[in-house]
């Protein structure tokens, strides 16, 4: 079984927030795929535990190396531009504790990630990132505004076209013709 999953929190107070970028784009992805059955099956995922957390209800489905090679994690990345994703493999977790608690609960980088960009960038691309641990969480925390969670909803369709790619193709393939 293919697995997908969106990392995030739980709640609707966090509904909307930055940090749900994962489980936003999930729940975009599930009504796209529709029920995707036979051998090709894919189960997507939006933990019930908190981001720092998600390690636990993703280990729980990965039992094997091949399913390892089966997952696909997309989460939020304040390193990158809003719209912008990167697709990477085998990789740290860059700061990020949701992911850091994946990496952790599964003993394994070896699994694919897709990163959904969320800062505000310059017209020149130049990323205009808070500064300071509190500033970062209050931003992360913070509510999309309405245009940018309408960049989000364009972006799942690229994202849908990233995990077709993934899991009919190849991983080397989806980087070659998404990580632009």
């Amino acid at each position: 079984m293919k697995i997908v999953v969106g990392l995030g929190n739980p709640g609707n107070e966090y509904k909307n927030t930055r940090h749900n970028t994962g489980r936003i784009i999930i729940g975009i992805l599930e009504k796209k795929f529709g029920d995707k059955t036979g051998k090709n099956k894919i189960k997507f995922l939006a933990p019930d535990t908190f981001m720092n957390n998600s390690g636990k209800a993703v280990a729980s489905l990965i039992k094997t190396k091949k399913d390892l090679k089966n997952l696909v994690v997309v989460y939020d990345d304040i390193d990158l531009p809003l719209g912008k994703i990167k697709i990477s493999f085998n990789r740290s977790s860059g700061g990020h504790n949701g992911l850091n608690s994946v990496i952790k609960a599964l003993k394994s980088e070896e699994f694919l990630r897709i990163r959904i960009g969320i800062s505000p960038a310059t017209p020149k691309g130049v990323i205009k990132k808070p500064k300071g641990e509190k500033a970062v969480i209050n931003f992360i925390l913070g509510e999309f505004k309405k245009p940018e969670l309408e960049i989000l909803k364009k972006l799942s369709k690229k994202v849908v076209e990233i995990v077709e790619t993934i899991f009919t193709g190849s991983k080397e393939k989806a980087m070659s013709l998404y990580n632009n």
